[in-house]
């Protein structure tokens, strides 16, 4: 019995289809009680959520599971839209049009009749329709307009690039480890009074400085400490398995023990 999954019919007629599905989940009758009783506020944690999930599945060339990642990204948008409808705020059709308009609008050299660009300057051209648009809407000010809502890492980084493009800036790589250096002097001098709130904020600004040095570096401070994240969690478990093969727990295991065997992994890491 051939058991492969139908093919799509087209992107229109698959798109109507999700849109319909959403208005049935949070239909008053006979929908389902948990979508209908969600929210913007508690929806908006998983529509980040599944960003991140695309963002694995492109980091770990999953191109198998994309789709699904994609999918589920898409239908927040969709649920969004959905709730806005029923309170006659706007539907799926004005946010589709709004991001059209947006690339129409921000791409004349591809819909209009501007001269072509390079990849350099389009990214000019770019920010200064995005700095005409936050004036238009009254956001004054070099950092206006970057979300509160980003993850701090990644808006520290657009916050200090929204800094640089006016002259506030370190020159280089090079000066931006000093002030590391500095902020890192800094923190374990407060170290013996373990004030908590003092610490917070030496803390914060060794990672703002971080954030600093990432993009200095042309990388993204969120996505070096993703993959940070994985290789952790990839030679903690290999340890983990390692002392399991000696017959020890973790809980067994004393520090030095864990230690030799991290050390283990990742040489053998490195000679690959």
């Amino acid at each position: 019995m051939d058991t492969a999954p139908a093919r799509p019919a087209s992107a229109e007629a698959e798109l109507r289809r999700l849109i319909d599905i959403m208005a049935a989940l949070r239909d008053p009758v006979r929908g389902c009680p948990w979508d209908r009783q969600q929210s913007f506020a508690t929806i908006a944690p998983y529509t980040i959520e599944e960003a991140y999930e695309v963002a694995d599945a492109i980091a770990d060339r999953d191109f198998a599971a994309l789709p699904d990642e994609l999918g589920d990204l898409l239908f927040q948008v969709v649920y969004h839209a959905r709730m806005a409808e029923e309170e006659g705020r706007f539907g799926f059709a004005d946010v589709a049009k709004s991001i059209s308009d947006k690339m129409i609008r921000r791409h004349p050299h591809v819909f209009g009749d501007a001269a072509a660009r390079d990849a350099a300057a389009q990214t000019t051209a770019w920010e200064a329709q995005k700095s005409a648009e936050r004036a238009a809407r009254r956001e004054t000010g070099a950092l206006a307009g970057v979300p509160d809502a980003l993850p701090a890492l990644i808006r520290a980084a657009k916050l200090t690039s929204r800094a640089a493009r006016v002259g506030f800036d370190w020159p280089d790589a090079e000066a931006v480890l000093v002030k590391l250096a500095e902020e890192t002097v800094e923190l374990r001098a407060e170290l013996p009074a373990a004030d908590p709130l003092r610490l917070q904020d030496e803390v914060g600004d060794l990672l703002f400085v971080l954030a600093n040095l990432a993009r200095k570096l042309d990388l993204d401070p969120e996505a070096c400490l993703r993959h940070a994240n994985r290789k952790f969690i990839r030679r903690f478990n290999a340890m983990e398995r390692s002392l399991e093969n000696e017959g020890k727990a973790l809980t067994e295991a004393s520090l030095d023990e864990m230690e030799a065997g991290w050390q283990a992994v990742k040489a053998a890491e490195q000679t690959r």
